[in-house]
C-alpha cells in the first residue's frame, strides 16, 4: 500500500517502538491523505498513531515462526542493491 512502510516481523533485533511508531504514522497519513493534520483534525490524527502503533506491537509479539529472522543489514544492502538496479547510479 505505501512504500515507506517497510516489513517490521521476523528482523534481529526486533523492530523498536520508534518503527513501529513511524510505520503507524505513515499508514494514517495514507489513509487520511493528509501529512500534517487540522488543528481540529490533530487530536483524532495522533490518537489514530498511537492505536494503530499499539495493535501493531501487539501483532508483532503475538506472531509465531520457524524461519530464522532477517539481519538488517543484509536487507537494507539487498534493498540498496534492487534500487541500484532499478534506478542506476545517483548522480
Amino acid at each position: 500500500m505505501c512504500r515507506n512502510i517497510h516489513q517490521l516481523y521476523n528482523f534481529e533485533p526486533a523492530a523498536t517502538s520508534a518503527e513501529v511508531e513511524a510505520a503507524a504514522l505513515q499508514y494514517v497519513r495514507k489513509v487520511s491523505g493528509s501529512t500534517k493534520p487540522s488543528k481540529a483534525n490533530e487530536a483524532a490524527f495522533n490518537e489514530a498513531v498511537h492505536q494503530i502503533a499499539h495493535i501493531t506491537q501487539h501483532l508483532l509479539d503475538s506472531l509465531v515462526t520457524t524461519t530464522p529472522p532477517k539481519n538488517r543489514e543484509e536487507e537494507a544492502a539487498k534493498a540498496r542493491a534492487r534500487s541500484l538496479a532499478r534506478f542506476g547510479a545517483a548522480g
